[in-house]
């Protein structure tokens, strides 16, 4: 038995980038090289270069499967595994079988195949993957129902993305290389717009080049690598926050404009010295810069701010990192020297450039403390304790020269000074030692430890009670400027989430996203209780909790809201932090609410805002015709006027247009009117387009000027046939009106479920830039048909349309004119014929 099949798979950003013919291309090459190789399923879609590519190959002929709607064939397994090539090719990994197939989907047929140790080529759309299927029916409108999960791409041995630029892609359909004719037309203003095949082929990029990224970071883990790989540069700029932090950002920003593709990530350290006591205003304005010249802003705690620099910067496998030169003088630099000093021994593989600026030298920074006293200092006070009886040399040498009460001044003044810089201990040590030596060597009788007089006791306990009393009140004011430390860094993260908070429309994901990342958790999630159970509000992170009960840490912000957390555990002092940030997530809960809310009130101003222009907008359009009524009809009741029947006949004729001006102009507001108030309920059925098109043309004058192409064969539309034909006689009645006398064409087409009326005039067009405002209430782009309407009739023809599930958009006719699109859903072939 071999050994697991390897998989690889051609990912393409659309369909017609040629992955399939690149796939069969590599089948071709293996069976030149000797390899054993047959096709088990491939599609070709009528495309003649890919039927010729299969006829070089053998072919596992396909099973058939008999259906209520038809016969079917799909991937024959049995068949395949029967024959046991070395490999096989299946087209369309993310194809849902038919009913009655071995397996539900083809990528359980393949995984069946790779177990068997046989090798898949096979193909992918990037809106196959069940990850991306959502952020693809947001760009296109289109869902894709069936998928494979993302596991079963990630887990193959080879992705090759196929790649073609999206003009060059819209040629190829246009040529009819991908889609028959009859579909050209829908597809290119549908699903293959420029911007959708735009976003589409930076989803596939980005996609391959996180699975590659994940790869090499698998490879190194495996490897234990630790060291840094320029694989691709990443530039870290530490930002403090002080005068020169402007001018290390902006340098940084030109050293990754001279790597070329290269990450920008500002980073900054939150801790109780100077690096935290940054102000709000302050950080605010490095975020803005950073966001200006291209970098991402990242917050992160830590005590130690070389360790903590370092280790942001090897997390993300940076290969540079940039942080300006000490601000503190040379003389501070004697006894500490510096952050970019330490960051240099201690950063590796990691080039760190040291910027140099007009503040460099001009300010000490003086630390604060991490713990109640930091080690070094207590290590100079068991120094200085240790050292204190050495003040007792000159009393001992001349006793005469140095009193008693002199020598234990000095010793006070010593025990005084450990215990402020080393603590209790220390002091402790010292005023011990000192008094010892002074009983020993000033007091009688001399070389004694044995004490003879209450007052040497007292002494003795006096220098104990000062060191004791002098140490506390150092360990006390140690505390408090740890404690005030703690709370500007816990302020500066405050200020960090509550700016995230009012400056983001959609805050609560930032929110979370920020808190995971500044405290180091897994995931972050809002729950919110509804219907019984618990559902997310917001998340950030993988593995989230779908329940307070399985979190690490669980915040109860109100009555059936938690922010829960996975990750370490936290201290109490980050506890209430989270506390905090939990109420703030709440706020942004509410606000986001208040937000639609608002919106929804917007809503209805606009509508009422709307009745009162139509109301001021009409007075002219409806003034035209009735006052062309009244005087024909005054002629025509003036008794002295001798009118011949031609005549008369001429007047009625003008009292009917009039009238029927009139009944449109009222039929178009009225229209509007129920559109704003959201009343229109449209009675969908299947309907023909044709019969949409005959009705439609009936009611619009001049109809005899343009030319219909709609195949009775095409697909019924779902849609109110009432509606539908408002929409398409508005259509076409602007495209009249506006053609200046050139052609006019009514095509229908359909594609992926959806049926499509276009209406393409070759007029003089719209000027340029201004087809997204055509379909906006009262907007005219000049006054030569100003006595015709008041510019609603393509507004109420997209009112229509959405209210009936479709879409309607303009675009430029190529070689000059406005084509409109109308797209309705299609209806099922069961339901053809059918009405409601």
């Amino acid at each position: 038995m071999r050994a697991r099949g390897e998989l690889r798979i051609y990912l393409g950003a659309a369909p017609g980038v040629g992955k399939t013919y690149a796939m069969l291309g590599e089948a071709a090459r293996r069976v030149e090289r000797g390899t054993d190789v047959v096709v088990g399923w491939v599609e070709a879609h009528g495309r003649r270069r890919t039927a010729d590519a299969v006829g070089g190959l053998e072919v596992v002929p396909p099973r058939r499967l008999a259906c209520r709607d038809g016969e079917f064939t799909e991937l024959d397994v049995d068949a395949v595994l029967a024959r046991r090539p070395a490999v096989v090719v299946v087209d369309e990994l993310a194809h849902a079988n038919a009913p009655g197939s071995r397996n539900r989907e083809r990528w359980q047929d393949v995984e069946e195949l790779l177990a068997a140790g046989i090798d898949v080529l096979t193909t992918v759309n990037v809106h196959d993957l069940e990850s991306l299927n959502d952020v693809v029916e947001k760009i296109t409108g289109v869902r894709q129902r069936e998928t494979v999960p993302d596991e079963v791409v990630r887990g193959a041995e080879q992705v090759e993305l196929v790649d073609i630029t999206p003009e060059a892609l819209r040629r190829r359909m246009a040529h009819g290389n991908i889609y028959p004719a009859h579909k050209i037309d829908a597809a290119l203003g549908d699903y293959f717009r420029l911007g959708n095949l735009i976003a589409l082929r930076e989803l596939a990029l980005l996609w391959v080049a996180e699975k590659v990224d994940t790869a090499l970071r698998c490879y190194r883990s495996e490897h234990k690598i630790a060291d840094t790989w320029e694989a691709r540069e990443r530039v870290v700029v530490a930002v403090t926050g002080g005068p020169e932090s402007q001018t290390v950002l902006r340098r940084a920003a030109r050293i990754k404009a001279r790597l070329g593709a290269a990450d920008l990530l500002a980073v900054h350290v939150l801790r109780g010295d100077g690096l935290a006591g940054t102000s709000p205003t302050v950080l605010g304005a490095l975020r803005r810069l950073a966001e200006d010249v291209g970098a991402s802003f990242h917050t992160v705690v830590g005590d130690h701010v070389p360790a903590a620099l370092l280790d942001f910067a090897r997390g993300v496998n940076a290969t540079q990192l940039v942080l300006g030169t000490s601000r503190r003088p040379r003389l501070a630099r004697m006894f500490d020297e510096g952050v970019g000093s330490r960051v240099v021994q201690a950063s590796g593989s990691i080039d760190v450039h040291l910027v140099s600026h007009g503040e460099a030298g001009r300010g000490l920074r003086l630390h604060g403390v991490s713990g109640a006293l930091p080690a070094p200092r207590r290590l100079l006070g068991w120094v200085l304790a240790v050292l204190a009886p050495a003040l007792a040399v000159p009393g001992v040498l001349d006793r005469d020269l140095v009193t008693p009460s002199t020598q234990i001044v000095g010793f006070f003044l010593a025990t005084v000074i450990v215990a402020i810089v080393g603590g209790l201990g220390p002091a402790l040590l010292a005023a011990i030692g000192s008094g010892l030596t002074w009983h020993v060597f000033f007091t009688q009788p001399y070389y004694s430890l044995i004490v003879y007089s209450v007052g040497d006791v007292i002494t003795i306990v006096a220098l104990v009670a000062a060191a004791v009393l002098v140490a506390l009140v150092v360990h006390r004011a140690a505390r408090r400027a740890e404690e005030a430390a703690r709370a500007r860094t816990e302020a500066a993260l405050l200020a960090s989430f509550a700016r995230t908070v009012l400056t983001r429309t959609d805050p609560l994901p930032g929110l979370l996203d920020r808190l995971r990342e500044a405290f180091g958790l897994t995931s972050a999630a809002l729950l919110e209780r509804a219907d019984g159970g618990w559902r997310a509000a917001a998340s950030a992170g993988p593995d989230v909790c779908v329940r307070p009960a399985d979190a690490d840490s669980d915040v109860e912000i109100d009555d059936g809201v938690h922010l829960a957390v996975r990750g370490p555990t936290l201290p109490a002092h980050d506890r209430r932090v989270l506390e905090a940030v939990a109420g703030q997530a709440l706020l942004a809960l509410r606000q986001q609410r208040m937000t639609a809310a608002a919106a929804e009130a917007q809503r209805r101003a606009e509508s009422t805002e709307l009745r009162t222009a139509l109301l001021s907008a009409v007075g002219h359009d409806l003034r035209t015709p009735l006052t062309s009524i009244k005087a024909a009809t005054g002629s025509l009741r003036d008794a002295a006027l001798r009118l011949s029947a031609q005549d008369r006949e001429e007047l009625l004729a003008t009292v009917e247009e009039s009238a029927d001006r009139l009944r449109a102009l009222v039929d178009n507001l009225l229209d509007s009117s129920r559109l704003a108030a959201g009343v229109v309920k449209p009675l969908l059925r299947p309907v023909g387009c044709d019969e949409i098109v005959a009705r439609a043309l009936s009611s619009v004058d001049g109809s005899c000027d343009a030319t219909v192409d709609v195949d009775e064969r095409l697909p019924q539309a779902v849609a109110d046939p009432g509606l539908a034909e408002r929409v398409v006689a508005n259509v076409v009645d602007n495209a009249l009106r506006h053609a200046a006398g050139a052609p006019v064409a009514i095509r229908a087409s359909t594609h992926a479920g959806r049926v499509e009326l276009r209406v393409v005039d070759h007029g003089p067009g719209l000027p340029k830039g201004t087809v997204e405002t055509v379909f906006t209430p009262f907007h005219r782009f000049d006054d030569r048909h100003s006595s015709t309407g008041v510019g609603l009739g393509l507004s109420v023809a997209k009112g229509f349309t959405e209210a009936m599930g479709g879409t309607i958009t303009a675009e430029d006719t190529p070689g000059g004119g406005l084509t409109i699109a109308i797209s309705l859903p299609a209806a099922a072939p069961a339901a053809i014929g059918v009405g409601t």
